[in-house]
């Protein structure tokens, strides 16, 4: 089955970065892709990024150009490069990934929570200002 786990989450102040970390084992390919999710007490799990299977990121708004997602195929790990850090950034972190639908496209991917099958069990962000 696949697993996946978290690692990299923190607390920092107002301006800094992270990374996180997402390492995946168990049977999953090329035709996997994964996406980086977060929740926040009272809030709804969202969509922060993913990449598609051709390596097509795709990012949430209020992180588009501070937050990068890259995967080393190679280890199959995921990562989230977090820059200037906000207060409001602050949840719970987790990575989950899919098989790819046959009727996507390779340059797709989905940010809705509901489409993946297979999550980690998270990592803690915290920024405080």
């Amino acid at each position: 089955q696949v697993q996946l786990m978290e690692s990299g989450g923190g607390s920092v102040q107002a301006g800094r970065s992270l990374r996180l970390s997402c390492q995946a084992s168990g049977p999953i390919d090329r035709d996997y892709y994964m996406g980086w999710f977060r929740q926040a007490p009272g809030k709804e799990r969202e969509g922060v990024a993913c990449i598609a299977i051709d390596g097509t990121p795709s990012y949430k708004d209020s992180v588009q150009g501070r937050f990068t997602i890259s995967q080393d195929n190679t280890e199959k790990t995921l990562y989230l490069h977090m820059h200037s850090l906000r207060p409001e950034d602050t949840a719970m972190y987790y990575c989950a990934a899919r098989r790819r639908p046959t009727y996507s496209s390779a340059w797709f991917c989905s940010r809705a929570a509901s489409d993946f099958p297979h999550w980690g069990q998270g990592t803690q962000v915290t920024v405080s200002s």
